[in-house]
């Protein structure tokens, strides 16, 4: 009883900090910098060091990926098990990624960025016991992980498709695009991993959980409603 009373105050703490924020904080969560963009229409051939670092820099500066991944790893104390979904992750991110933009498959960008923001609120519930307490029913968290990350690989092939990558090395960039966007993911997992260190030290830690987890439905709903919205905007016009 006492953990859901703070699971309570911390949803409407999340809900006036989330405000605070503004939904404006999920706009172009998957864009490629319009520089990044000239690069890519620009180029032809093998560019296999340019192409990692642009994959590296998406990963390190796609919150939306940071966030999912933080979720994935909140409550994973051993290494096994993150070594288990992190690779999980990877695995369905590559292969929408690769697979998408090699066979020129495209889904409307706002619709999987949408999903990509239903995707942060599943995994923060998922965290908080919802589905078990609510619906007497744990979905199968692996499976999930891995479904989501290849939503989360099909966003980005989306964006990368629009600005029409040469053919000519298209294999070869986008095989050295994924492993950058590996590397930043272990960056990133890294920079989580000693974060949660600390924070698992604390006598506090069960409330900061909740309270994180319900900050994450709040910025996993503004990515929605972000992208709703932009979609309903784009075809009223």
């Amino acid at each position: 009883m006492q953990n859901w009373s703070v699971l309570r105050c911390s949803f409407m703490g999340a809900f006036f900090f989330t405000l605070l924020l503004g939904v404006s904080v999920a706009a172009q969560a998957h864009n490629v910098t319009p520089g990044d963009a000239g690069y890519i229409q620009e180029i032809w051939g093998v560019h296999i060091i340019p192409f990692m670092y642009l994959g590296a820099k998406h990963m390190v500066t796609g919150y939306d990926h940071i966030l999912f991944l933080f979720g994935v790893i909140f409550f994973l104390y051993r290494f096994r098990d993150v070594a288990i979904y992190v690779s999980l992750f990877a695995i369905g991110h590559s292969i929408t990624m690769l697979v998408g933009v090699w066979y020129g498959w495209g889904i409307n960008a706002y619709i999987v960025d949408a999903i990509i923001g239903f995707s942060v609120v599943y995994k923060a519930l998922d965290n908080l016991g919802v589905f078990k307490k609510w619906l007497g029913y744990q979905p199968n968290t692996k499976a999930a992980t891995l479904i989501f990350g290849l939503i989360h690989g099909t966003g980005l092939a989306t964006k990368i498709l629009e600005y029409q990558i040469s053919e000519d090395g298209l294999l070869p960039n986008l095989l050295a695009f994924n492993v950058g966007v590996e590397i930043g993911q272990i960056l990133a997992l890294c920079v989580i991993l000693i974060a949660m260190g600390y924070l698992r030290r604390s006598d506090n830690f069960l409330k900061y959980a909740i309270s994180g987890n319900v900050l994450m439905i709040f910025l996993g709903l503004a990515l929605m409603a972000q992208h709703i919205f932009g979609y309903l905007h784009y075809h009223s016009h």
